[in-house]
């Protein structure tokens, strides 16, 4: 199976070629493509860049707020120094009504957790944070909105939807962070990790993250091996997992690219 590397690489390569051209809600036009799909087997590899450094933590602590925290509170990820939500924050120190919020309203991570342990075979095991009452009362509608769940096998199947995605920040953030839910659902519901399947619906790249981007392909031929995600497998309820409980062993990369992030 080709590494998370090859497959965003090329992916990256086409957005450039044979992007379309075009404005948006921000400043910085995009060159995009729609429909971008990425698969990883999860048993065989963990899914994080080596061409560049992720932040890895990072993605693992906004994870568990969102999910296990079910937070919207932005000083609550200010104190585990993430402040990847600080443009967003509204007057009330919020994101108002999205991602951890409609988590929590609607019990979605018990309800899944439940149903994997007591009906595996559900088709209806869906995570959906497009709640449109609730989408303009949100700080940001919400990308990454929906996640379908099966078990084939005993391995626990996975599929993300992006509604957009900034391909050089965005998506390699999402990929990992979310490739880490499968790992801790898995667990706690008794099942082995299974396919992850990243589909991203409008996938673009700014015009000002271009050579950023560039720099990056140019590293395509000295990516390093993927590295091996540790969980501490002494926590079997999914609510006792916390950023120490979540490990990288041998994620060895290049050099963080500094690219800005369009508001």
């Amino acid at each position: 199976m080709d590494t998370y590397d090859e497959i965003y690489l090329n992916i990256a390569e086409n957005i450039l070629k044979r992007g379309y051209y075009d404005s948006n809600r921000t400043v910085n036009k995009t060159y995009k493509l729609p429909h971008q799909i990425m698969q990883f087997d999860l048993e065989q590899q963990f899914p994080i860049l080596t061409t560049k450094r992720v932040a890895f933590k990072t993605a693992v602590k906004e994870l568990l707020w969102i999910f296990k925290d079910q937070s919207n509170n932005v000083a609550r990820l200010q104190k585990e120094n993430v402040h990847i939500w600080d443009e967003w924050e509204m007057k009330d120190g919020t994101i108002g009504t999205s991602y951890g919020y409609i988590v929590e309203k609607f019990k979605q991570i018990d309800k899944l957790i439940e149903t994997l342990k007591n009906n595996p075979q559900d088709r209806r095991m869906i995570i959906d944070l497009w709640q449109i009452p609730y989408l303009d009362t949100g700080a940001l509608h919400p990308c990454c909105f929906l996640t379908m769940w099966d078990v084939t096998a005993g391995r626990l199947n996975c599929m993300l939807v992006q509604r957009s995605g900034d391909w050089p920040l965005g998506v390699p953030f999402n990929t990992s962070q979310y490739a880490v839910l499968v790992h801790l659902v898995a667990q706690v519901t008794g099942h082995k990790p299974g396919l992850f399947t990243h589909i991203v619906n409008n996938a673009h790249i700014y015009e000002n993250q271009v050579e950023g981007i560039n720099l990056q392909i140019t590293r395509r031929n000295q990516a390093h091996p993927p590295p091996t995600l540790l969980i501490n497998p002494n926590i079997t309820n999914f609510y006792d997992f916390t950023a120490k409980d979540i490990e990288l062993q041998g994620y060895h990369h290049h050099p963080a690219i500094e690219m800005e992030v369009s508001v």
